[in-house]
């Protein structure tokens, strides 16, 4: 769903702030793909899985009990690294972003959650700072 024009002024508005409270930090998050991000760490948890794997037979066939327990720490470690990097990779489409929404989002209330089980993003929390901020200032 596209942004309105409010929306999209006050996020310029967020973005020249950002540049200008920070500049080596706006530019590191501009350079940001968060698909991308979480596809490497999926992948190299993939990499560990298979190094963890081939430490585990080969501490099997050497009567190496440390080794093969060592494998398999790396590869439990490195499934789970994998799954939640994944899971937690945006949708093509998605920017990452949501939008609070609900009496917590236009009160002011505790992070803005929007239901019992959402997670509450750190984009959220930061845009909920920026909010905060933003009131104390006098708008």
């Amino acid at each position: 769903m596209p942004l309105s024009e409010h929306e999209q002024r006050l996020l310029e508005q967020m973005e020249r702030a950002l540049y200008a409270e920070d500049p080596k930090f706006a530019s590191t998050l501009r350079g940001s793909d968060l698909r991308g991000h979480y596809r490497r760490r999926a992948v190299l948890g993939i990499i560990g899985v298979v190094i963890g794997l081939a430490l585990l037979p080969v501490g099997i066939a050497g009567r190496i009990v440390a080794l093969s327990i060592v494998g398999f720490l790396i590869m439990l470690g490195s499934a789970i690294w994998a799954v939640t990097s994944w899971r937690r990779a945006p949708a093509p489409g998605e920017t990452g972003i949501a939008v609070p929404t609900g009496k917590a989002a236009s009160t002011g209330g505790r992070r803005g959650r929007k239901s019992k089980g959402a997670k509450v993003r750190y984009m959220d929390r930061l845009e909920e700072r920026w909010r905060r901020r933003r009131d104390q200032n006098g708008r």
